[in-house]
């Protein structure tokens, strides 16, 4: 029998090297249990086996549901085990993920996605630096209404960026994703944790900061939309200025002036004519979406008429199915739906079980003595504290299940170590914003624009990690000025 020819042996014996040390060589740390441990080996095998690219990321999913069924680290039962290693396809998040790539496919296929391309070239074509500032600021002006960041930067802003980048034949499948795509991907992408660190609405785990910052201060700071929005409004947009002019310099398109582009555009929209009956469905659907995902319903009749978000999204796709626009043939060779189902349930749920079984809690806890015990001023002290909550991101699939273990413990203690409440409860809720950038698996937007292909997997950890150097210190400088102007400290 010979071996996958997917498999690069080098990487993955790095990895498995990396999974058996932490399992079998280093000692169990006190305070923490054995499944957790050996959990964490299965976790960072496998992220070290997707970071060298051992085997496509689906496979290497399905291996490690397979490891954790079989090791038993969240379940001794067997039933229970494999009934934990599944657990992360019944998460919600993961469905909407992938109904939004299905439903963008809609886009291409009636043709509604190139109509919006070319109407999108012909108004800000000029240069493909402008493009990205458009992008960025549609993101802005619907961030307040769309709490699901997901559904904002992957289902309604990416089928857009798509079809401007199939306008210029800029197509990960015909390798020319180099031409304008991987540069809008990426602005795509990175508006998004911008604009949902600006309002409280602008993204599910926002309320929850909230809420632990109140509880932290004996509500003695209830963050308002008000307050929060206006603190935030002059270091974001500081932040949506400066983005596109930094991924310009790191992912420079190849084709950067578009002179023409306006003419062109709109002689490909003369040549489109009248929209057509698909393009008339597809349009409608896309706007049911956007009313639902913005909570316009609940608005206007009261929270029994909220819509979950990806009740939604399912809602969107079963209109298209039942209308003809899409067929079940085109959803099963949407590839990378369910690829991005598969590896994304897989990391979701290993991380949820990190979680759950206290290692989160216990590295929290460590960190916070450690940095307690070296005697700093609280400046110092608690941006050592921001930056080990922003770059712990790297152990995490989920913001939620990130703010959730470890947000009130870090902002209590930078309390005790001193710093301001406010202005360090709006750095922390912006930090928890801008580690969304970091990863391939981030946030539920991640994987819908990774998955599109214009990126490698090298190319968009190194854009992240600038990309949340140069956020943060946009919110500590920016925003610390801005704060002291409002009185804030």
């Amino acid at each position: 029998m010979s071996l996958s020819r997917e498999l690069r042996l080098l990487p993955a014996a790095i990895a498995l090297l990396i999974g058996l040390v932490i399992w079998f060589v280093i000692p169990v740390p006190e305070g923490v249990t054995p499944e957790a441990w050996h959990l964490l080996a299965l976790f960072v095998g496998t992220i070290a086996g997707i970071i060298g690219k051992a085997m496509p990321i689906g496979a290497l999913a399905m291996i490690a549901i397979a490891l954790v069924a079989v090791t038993g680290v969240t379940n001794a039962n067997p039933s229970g085990a494999i009934r934990d290693a599944l657990s992360g396809f019944s998460n919600p998040l993961i469905w909407l993920i992938g109904a939004a790539i299905m439903i963008s496919r809609g886009l291409i296929k009636t043709g509604l996605g190139n109509r919006i391309g070319y109407y999108f070239v012909a108004l800000v074509g000029k240069k493909t630096i402008g493009i990205g500032y458009a992008l960025a600021l549609s993101e802005l002006i619907i961030a307040p209404v769309t709490p699901s960041n997901t559904a904002r930067g992957g289902g309604i802003i990416h089928p857009i960026m798509r079809s401007i980048a199939s306008s210029f034949d800029s197509d990960p499948e015909k390798g020319t994703e180099g031409r304008i795509g991987r540069y809008l991907a990426l602005v795509n992408y990175h508006a998004n944790p911008i604009t949902s660190a600006m309002f409280i609405t602008a993204t599910a785990p926002n309320p929850l900061i909230v809420k632990l910052v109140a509880e932290a201060t004996g509500s003695e700071i209830e963050l308002s939309w008000g307050t929060w929005a206006l603190a935030m409004l002059l270091p974001g947009l500081v932040a949506l200025a400066i983005m596109p002019l930094v991924l310009y310099v790191i992912a420079k398109p190849e084709v950067t002036n578009t002179p023409e582009a306006h003419d062109f555009a709109r002689s490909r929209l003369d040549e489109l004519g009248k929209m057509n009956s698909g393009e008339k469905i597809m349009l409608g659907v896309f706007a049911l979406l956007l009313l639902l995902w913005a909570g316009v319903p609940a608005m206007v009749f009261g929270p029994a008429a909220a819509v979950n978000s990806t009740t939604t999204a399912f809602i969107g796709l079963g209109v298209l199915l039942l209308s003809g626009a899409l067929t079940w043939e085109d959803v099963l060779k949407e590839k990378s739906a369910w690829d991005t189902v598969v590896w994304f349930s897989a990391l979701v749920m290993m991380a949820s079980f990190l979680n759950e079984l206290g290692l989160i809690e216990w590295f929290s806890g460590s960190i916070e003595s450690s940095i307690g015990s070296l005697g700093l001023t609280w400046m110092p002290a608690t941006a050592l504290l921001v930056l080990v909550y922003l770059y712990s991101h790297y152990f995490f699939a989920s913001t939620t299940a990130h703010i959730t273990a470890m947000f009130a413990a870090f902002y209590t203690a930078g309390l005790a170590l001193g710093a301001p409440a406010l202005p360090f409860a709006l750095i922390m809720a912006a930090a928890s914003s801008v580690m969304m950038t970091l990863t391939h698996y981030a946030t539920g937007t991640s994987p819908i624009i990774f998955g599109s292909g214009y990126t490698t997997l090298a190319q968009w950890w190194r854009s992240g990690f600038v990309m949340s150097l140069v956020l943060i210190v946009v919110w500590v400088g920016v925003g610390g000025v801005w704060w002291k102007v409002l009185g804030y400290w």
